[in-house]
């Protein structure tokens, strides 16, 4: 069954193109342990909430915006494998300071119990 990591970041919109570039830089070695597809989606429509919200989630500064994305892994087992590869496969190591602030990053694994389309 498939599994998926779910994260949200907030991220300078000044640095929109870094952070596509960051991605596009990881997708290969997600790919090669296993990942089915990656998503990276750019905050369009994430309004302030009064009791919680993705802004308040993050902490959202003034400039930065709200980034919803996730991985699509076959199961929870290449998941796992991939995440204790990347502590010490050396692809996972020149990826540089990530284009935003990780402390705010919330992140997590799913399991589906419905898929539609």
């Amino acid at each position: 069954m498939s599994y998926f990591d779910g994260f949200l970041a907030a991220v300078p919109a000044a640095n929109k193109d870094a952070y596509a570039d960051h991605a596009r830089a990881v997708w290969p070695l997600f790919q090669k342990y296993g990942a089915v597809s990656m998503r990276e989606c750019w905050g369009d429509d994430v309004p302030d909430g009064k009791v919680t919200s993705f802004p308040m989630a993050v902490k959202l500064e003034p400039g930065e915006v709200v980034v919803f994305s996730w991985i699509e892994w076959p199961d929870k087992a290449t998941r796992d494998a991939c995440w204790r590869a990347s502590e010490t496969d050396p692809g996972f190591q020149p990826m540089g300071e990530m284009p935003f602030d990780g402390k705010r990053m919330i992140y997590g694994g799913f399991v589906p119990i419905v898929n539609c389309g």
